[in-house]
Order: C-alpha cells, then sequence, then structure tokens
C-alpha cells in the first residue's frame, strides 16, 4: 500500500502523518528521506508519473532501442563498429544546433533559424579563411559571436519590439540564408583545407585505450561525486534525495554504457573528438539549467510568463539570453557540418537541418509548449533521427521513405506530448 508523507510545517511543532495504514503509520520518518529505495515506492512513483504524462526519457530510451534492433535484424552491419563510429560523428553538427533548439523550447518559443545560422556561420568561416587569408582560429570566433549577434537581435525585436518570435526567426532564416548564399559566391561551396583546425574536428580520433577509457572512468566517478555531493547538500537543506544504493545503481549503469561505447569504438577508429566535444556541450548546458539560478529561471518562464514575472525573474533578460544561446550553438553546429564536409554548402540553409534540429529535441523528449525537457533529448533524440537515416542507408531506401518515417516519428512525439500536457492540465500541473 502506497504511503505519502504530509508536512504540515517547518516551525515547532509540526510533524508528519501517514495518510494511510502502511505498516510504519503513526511512526515519524525521517526527517529528509523521500526516496526510500523500496522497489514499491519506485513503482508507486512510477505510476504516478505515468498518470501524469510525465515519462522522461523513457519513450525516447525504447524508441531508439526499437531502431536498433529493427534495422539490426535487418542488416547485421547496422550495429558494428564502423557504422557506430560514422554515426557517432554524423549526429554532432545536427545534436549541437538541437541543444540550442531546446533552451528555446524550453520557454515555450520556436527558433526557426538555425538552420540558416549554421550555414552561415560555415560559409562565413570559409570566406573568412579562404578568400580572405584570415588564421583558422580568428574566422572560427569570428562566426560563432556572429551567430551569438544574430541570436541576440532575435530576442531583442522578440522581446523588447513584441513581434512574435516565429516571425522574427522566420525573416531571420530568409535573411541569413541570403547572406550565406551570397558569401558562397555563384560556385555555392567554399573548401578548405583538409589538415586545417575545423576540419580535424570531425576527423580526429582517440585510440590510445589509456586515454579513451581513461576518460570513461573520469566521466563515471564525476558523476557519483556530483550525486554524492548534492545527496549531502539536499539533505542538509532538508530536502529530498535519493538513496545512495540507487546513486551506485545509476553510476553502474553509467560506467557500462560509457566503457562500452569506448570498447565499441575503439574497435574501429578509437573516441572520436567531436563525440567528446558534443558530450562535454550537453553535460555543461544540462548543469547550467538544472543547477544554476538562470536554468531555474528558464524553466520557469516555460512554466508561465506572468507567474515567473512575479517570482522576480528578469523575462527581458531570460529571453534574449535564451536566443543568444540557440544562435551560438547553431554557429557552432554549422562548423561541425562544414567539418565532415570539409566545404561550407548551402546544405545547412536547404531546411533539413532546421528541421532535424527541432524533430531531435522534441523526439528526445522536450516539450513543445514549455517548461519541460533537457538538452540530454537532443542526443537521444538526434540518435534516434541519424539511426533511421543511416539504417535506410544501408538498406538502399529512397530518401523519400526515409522523410515519411521521420515525419511519423516526430508525429508520435508531437502527439504524445500533446497528451501529456492535457494529463497534466487535468491535475492541474501544467
Amino acid at each position: 500500500m502506497a504511503v505519502r508523507w504530509k508536512w504540515r510545517g517547518r516551525g515547532r511543532g509540526s510533524r508528519a502523518r501517514a495518510t494511510d495504514n502502511a505498516p510504519d503509520a503513526g511512526r515519524r520518518p525521517h526527517r529528509h528521506r523521500w526516496y526510500t529505495g523500496r522497489p514499491r515506492a519506485y513503482a508507486d512513483a512510477a505510476r504516478r508519473r505515468l498518470h501524469e504524462g510525465d515519462l522522461g526519457p523513457v519513450p525516447a530510451l525504447l524508441a531508439l532501442a526499437v531502431t536498433w534492433i529493427v534495422f539490426q535484424s535487418l542488416n547485421e552491419n547496422f550495429l558494428s563498429p564502423r557504422n557506430l563510429s560514422v554515426l557517432s560523428v554524423e549526429i554532432v553538427g545536427t545534436g549541437m544546433v538541437a541543444v540550442g533548439v531546446v533552451f528555446v523550447l524550453l520557454i515555450g518559443e520556436i527558433d526557426l533559424s538555425v538552420g540558416s545560422l549554421a550555414g552561415l556561420s560555415g560559409a562565413l568561416f570559409a570566406a573568412l579563411n579562404v578568400n580572405h587569408g584570415v588564421p583558422e582560429g580568428l574566422a572560427v570566433f569570428i562566426a560563432v559571436v556572429c551567430g551569438a549577434t544574430a541570436g541576440a537581435a532575435h530576442g531583442f525585436v522578440f522581446t523588447k519590439i513584441g513581434v512574435p518570435a516565429f516571425v522574427v526567426t522566420l525573416a531571420g532564416l530568409l535573411a541569413w540564408n541570403g547572406l550565406m548564399l551570397y558569401l558562397l559566391g555563384p560556385e555555392s561551396s567554399i573548401g578548405f583545407s583538409q589538415d586545417g583546425l575545423v576540419a580535424e574536428l570531425t576527423s580526429r580520433h582517440f585510440g590510445t585505450a589509456a586515454v579513451t577509457y581513461g576518460l570513461a572512468a573520469l566521466g563515471t566517478a564525476a558523476y557519483l561525486l556530483v550525486s554524492s555531493h548534492d545527496r549531502r547538500r539536499r539533505g542538509a537543506a532538508g530536502m529530498p534525495y535519493r538513496p545512495m544504493g540507487e546513486i551506485w545503481a545509476r553510476t553502474a549503469l553509467l560506467a557500462v554504457v560509457a566503457f562500452a561505447t569506448v570498447w565499441v569504438l575503439g574497435r574501429f577508429e578509437g573516441m572520436p573528438l567531436a563525440l567528446l566535444i558534443f558530450l562535454g556541450v550537453i553535460v555543461a548546458s544540462d548543469l547550467l539549467l538544472r543547477r544554476t539560478a538562470y536554468g531555474r529561471q528558464v524553466l520557469a518562464l516555460g512554466g508561465g510568463v506572468e507567474a515567473a514575472r512575479r517570482a522576480g525573474v528578469d523575462v527581458s533578460r531570460v529571453r534574449i539570453s535564451v536566443f543568444l544561446v540557440s544562435g551560438t550553438l547553431a554557429a557552432v553546429g554549422g562548423l561541425f557540418v562544414a567539418s565532415r564536409l570539409t566545404s561550407a554548402t548551402q546544405v545547412p540553409g536547404s531546411g533539413m537541418l532546421l528541421i532535424n534540429a527541432i524533430a531531435a529535441a522534441v523526439i528526445g523528449g522536450t516539450s513543445l509548449f514549455g517548461g519541460r525537457g533537457s538538452t540530454w533529448s537532443a542526443l537521444l533524440g538526434v540518435l534516434i533521427i541519424q539511426s533511421i537515416a543511416s539504417g535506410m542507408a544501408l538498406l538502399g531506401v529512397q530518401p523519400a521513405v526515409q522523410f515519411m518515417i521521420t515525419g511519423g516519428v516526430l508525429l508520435i512525439a508531437v502527439v504524445f506530448d500533446a497528451l501529456a500536457r492535457r494529463a497534466a492540465e487535468s491535475r492541474g500541473r501544467a
């Protein structure tokens, strides 16, 4: 039978009471303990989240598992080290853009300019470096700063002038796409050095076992230390915290995934530098959203603008900063896309990068209605999309079928998101 505790207050004389006839009903529980670590408690929590439509990354993980099982059964090369290594690099460009899209979606808005900004970033870098002899490092810096400035400009027009984000970023899509085509010139493409800084973003691999397994061990140990520190901090503050057994179980699962990934990729060319950078960006952005006051303000804004304003959130500053993040990561993603091709082309601005980035964020679990999601959803979503593309390519299926399947997966994710929000509204949690 479920056990729920209700606190009557934190002052003198406050006490907890059990709401049912549990065996330990009537006894005062541990003051700070929330997760009991018992299987029944986890089952109750899962049932409650199912009723509220908040399943987190579970649907995306199931979709990814089904995708991999189906394509592996149809083609034995799908989960080969070579194909997984290629897949781990191909997801980075779109994934970077999708992380920025997650920030915008969390406040309940949309950014339609990210594809064009990604294309502009690659074109600007190539034009400065190849046509004007600007050093690669400086050209990369200018391209990223231009992306950040364009994103901040979108946020400023949206926030200060009141033009809907959909219209502002749609205008940006057209304008930045035009500037990209102007920079590329009649050839519509500018090739750059295959041995340079940008080209090595996706061509460099770490094949030394000591380095790759050391990184996996370091990441696992960091997770354990951060989780243990968070447990102590929440306990000291009188907040619910996870039992140590659950933290060890999560750490063990992370270790299995990390070392298995290193082992598989090590059987081909090693750990890609691009994947390490992508994971670093996801971890940093996740910590920014979950562990800082700024991140809580972003999530609060997605829950309701007026409520966030009354709570003291500087709505204008947060909105502009979110679009700045989106523009910056779009520019970074564009450099990774150009790195894969070792040339700047008009492909990123054609619309597919924009569609895939938004689809990745939504399929991964970020709500279109704001206030729910994480940057890890960008990784899960882009893995699903690129896995479908890779599997279709191995099977020789036409791109038209690939688009239809990806569209179907996106529709399912959006419908699920809408049903989850309706369930939350019916319980007064939206």
